[in-house]
């Protein structure tokens, strides 16, 4: 239904804007989540979990392990309505501790014969301030939350520390875990935050901040990293040890690509236009970044796998890889939320993996 019917309209929004379709359907479901009645339907359609998903990580106990990426409902619009579709977990963000427009438009393509996405959105988002008395409003969503956070454009590198650790301030007692976003391609040099001298000095001042906010004799939330796919092994192994070094919860791997290959040749065409490309051609990519970090590792940073994933087989081969966890995004633009409930029940017949 959601291709033959859903699909082909959203795809109409806007003269076919990409971002129209995205906007659109948030609200959509914010507007839906209003209606009496109208979210338990949903959950009845499509938010059934089957018995056996639960699993708990970095201390979060999750009732599956699919979630929804970050950048998906940057704002926290439509929190309410992502359990009933499924979601064990959902991340917002990446929100930034000034508010900002993001880039010019138009910023997110679709290269549909590739299953493939093209954003250079630019961190848009209302701010962190903004989100915490959004989440403050809010009751359980009965999911975890997670929070990327990143750097505001208007703020110079060399005060980046400052800039994540305000918005960890202002959002800490809502977001189950944190995730330190220093490798979208779209926001000028934050992938430099990568660099070991950089991320351990970012990554000291945020566990640093997270033991004060914590009340005494619990331990902090848990703090993650999103790293690109463009990292060499090397370059991954000296993240690695910083994280280790710094007592990191977890790995996000990974984040959209500045590559171009996989796409198929209806899209060739677009390949010029910049940003991060999500989506089928970095399935394998990120199943070997996964696997990378699982190994070099030996299995003990959690790590929450992410990208290329349009089908239940994509998501099994990234818990094979050494995933804890997985997530969604562009699988949901050309799958739609089926998507995440034929994962739940691949998961249960696997015995989750």
């Amino acid at each position: 239904m959601y291709r033959r019917l859903i699909r082909p309209v959203l795809y109409r929004l806007g003269r076919g804007d990409a971002e129209v379709a995205h906007e659109q359907t948030l609200h959509g479901l914010r507007r839906l989540s209003r209606i009496p009645g109208a979210v338990p339907a949903l959950n009845r359609l499509y938010g059934s979990l089957p018995a056996g998903l639960e699993r708990t990580v970095f201390g979060v106990r999750f009732p599956s392990p699919v979630g929804l990426a970050a950048g998906m409902d940057k704002n926290g619009l439509a929190l309410p309505a992502w359990r009933a579709l499924g979601f064990g977990f959902v991340e917002v963000g990446t929100v930034t501790a000034h508010p900002q427009p993001g880039n010019e438009k138009p910023r997110l393509f679709r290269l549909v014969e590739s299953e493939a996405v093209i954003n250079r959105m630019g961190f848009n988002n209302e701010g962190s301030e903004a989100l915490a008395r959004r989440l403050e409003a809010y009751g359980d969503f009965g999911y975890p939350l997670g929070i990327s956070i990143g750097k505001s454009k208007v703020t110079p590198l060399e005060d980046a520390v400052g800039d994540y650790v305000t918005s960890l301030q202002r959002l800490y007692r809502f977001g189950d875990y944190f995730a330190v976003n220093v490798s979208s391609p779209n926001t000028p040099g934050l992938r430099s935050l990568q660099d070991s001298g950089h991320l351990r000095e970012l990554l000291t001042a945020l566990h640093t901040e997270a033991k004060t906010l914590t009340p005494g004799g619990r331990a902090p939330k848990p703090i993650l990293v999103k790293i690109a796919p463009d990292l060499t092994e090397p370059a991954i192994d000296e993240l690695l040890g910083v994280c280790t070094d710094v007592g990191v919860a977890g790995i996000i791997a990974t984040n959209t690509t500045i590559g171009r290959s996989g796409l198929a040749p209806a899209d060739e065409w677009q390949a010029e236009e910049t940003g991060g490309l999500s989506g089928r051609p970095l399935t394998e990519i990120s199943a070997k970044t996964v696997a990378q970090i699982n190994a070099s590792t030996n299995g003990a940073l959690p790590i929450i796998g992410v990208g290329g994933i349009l089908d239940p087989d994509d998501a099994l081969r990234l818990f094979d890889a050494g995933a804890s966890l997985v997530q969604l995004y562009s699988g949901l633009i050309y799958r739609g939320p089926g998507l995440v409930r034929r994962t739940n029940r691949a998961l249960t017949r696997m015995g989750t993996r």
